[in-house]
């Protein structure tokens, strides 16, 4: 029986030129985010399940690829529950492995420490265009700032980020966790039901504001609360200006909101938009509630209008930390959808700038091995003198083999045949 040469379901190979460009999203990445003084880090590929499952990473919980014990832990015919098979999971996401990782090491880390973390991470999820079961993720955290500095931070770094690989007029769309459960208050929602209520509140972009309405009442909710909450963002419909917002939201909402968390988006807002050195708008989203369930604070997503949907986000997780060392620790982070930025890049047949020029120096089969000395002394002075340059053997369809080299991006062909 022949082997599978088909990759996983939802997970891929990945070609040259594709490399070639993650690569160089990837220098950018890294050398802007060191700039703005994040540190790089790394974590393993799997945690414990019991961090993976400690009901904070939303519907990513149910995504899990869980591992299963192994040698003598492994009683299969005695076991009754899934815990009796499985001790591991492959990570989700970076945010829960950063959060064990700085439970560990605070000590020996700076105050407050500023991570850089990419790497891959696996969810059992449904593969759709940029959406893998396999998928590079890339985060940059800020921990122990309690105040808005890291968001603003790191709101600047990512969007610096995008502005250097060539992205422009975007969109940081931001909202707050205390918002959302002020507005849910105001019009008459209970605290247990919140979560349910956002749940569906983050199907707005799909199902509208009727639908959102609608599904609602369908859940069994008091149509006197849905009104008042309809209404709530039915007045924010057209308000985009973060200042414009809060002050709406201060009016309507009275004593359910407190007047330091409007001035906390506010403070946000205007520092962003007099430094940023991108071409983006910092947009407020009343109805953005991001999946998580861990956030606590401020929430952000990146909305590029190439890609029509979410190109990464993040926020503030006050709360993870504590569950590892009994002690809350303020900890905010921002998130590049790396995957679908490379898809647009790629799909966009998208050029690596400043790059080596690239000679492919093809050689005939049965060229006198005493001159390949010569071939190989001018590659090595080419190469010294900043070109790429591939020495191979010439093949016997020389056209076809031009094809390919010129689809990797090599733009000059030097021939050396025997005679």
């Amino acid at each position: 029986m022949a082997l599978n040469k088909k990759p996983v379901n939802g997970m891929k190979d990945i070609l040259p030129y594709e490399m070639e460009v993650r690569d160089y999203v990837t220098s950018i990445i890294k050398d802007t985010y060191r700039s703005f003084g994040f540190t790089p880090i790394e974590t393993p590929a799997m945690e414990s399940i019991g961090n993976l499952s400690n009901k904070q990473g939303g519907e990513n919980e149910k995504l899990i690829f869980k591992v299963m014990k192994r040698g003598e832990k492994l009683n299969i015919p005695e076991a009754q529950t899934e815990e009796d098979v499985v001790d591991f999971g492959m990570r989700y996401d970076l945010t829960v492995p950063l959060s064990r990782f700085y439970s560990n090491h605070a000590n020996d880390l700076s105050s407050p420490f500023k991570a850089l973390q990419i790497g891959s991470v696996w969810r059992a999820d449904r593969p759709q265009r940029g959406r893998y079961r396999q998928f590079t993720q890339c985060d940059i955290d800020i921990l122990g700032e309690p105040s808005n500095l890291a968001e603003i931070e790191l709101i600047l770094a990512t969007t610096t980020t995008l502005g250097r690989i060539g992205f422009k007029n975007f969109e940081i769309r931001i909202n707050e966790r205390r918002i959302l459960k002020a507005m849910a208050a105001y019009a008459g929602f209970e605290e247990k039901d919140y979560d349910s209520i956002f749940i569906t509140l983050d199907k707005m972009d799909k199902i509208g504001l009727d639908g959102v309405s609608a599904e609602l009442l369908e859940s069994g909710y008091p149509q006197e609360s849905i009104q008042k909450y309809v209404e709530l963002f039915s007045a924010l419909e057209n308000v985009k200006d973060v200042a414009e917002g809060m002050d709406l939201l201060l009016t309507k909402l009275g004593d359910y909101l407190d007047e330091a968390v409007a001035d906390w988006m506010k403070e946000i807002a205007v520092a962003v938009n007099a430094t940023k050195e991108a071409q983006f708008e910092l947009v407020f989203d009343p109805t953005l509630v991001r999946g998580m369930s861990y956030y606590t604070g401020t929430i952000f997503e990146i909305a590029i209008p190439e890609f029509g949907g979410s190109c990464g986000g993040g926020g503030r997780y006050d709360k993870m930390i504590g569950n590892f060392t009994g002690n809350d620790t303020p900890a905010c982070g921002f998130s590049i959808g790396f995957e679908r930025i490379i898809l647009l890049l790629v799909e966009q047949g998208f050029k690596v700038p400043n790059a080596n020029k690239k000679v492919a120096y093809l050689v005939e089969k049965g060229y006198p091995a005493d001159k390949l000395a010569d071939i190989m002394k001018e590659a090595k002075e080419a190469r010294n003198n900043g070109q790429t340059v591939l020495v191979v053997r010439m093949n016997k369809n020389k056209k076809h083999q031009k094809e390919l080299l010129s689809a990797d991006g090599y733009e000059e062909f030097k021939e050396f045949f025997n005679n």
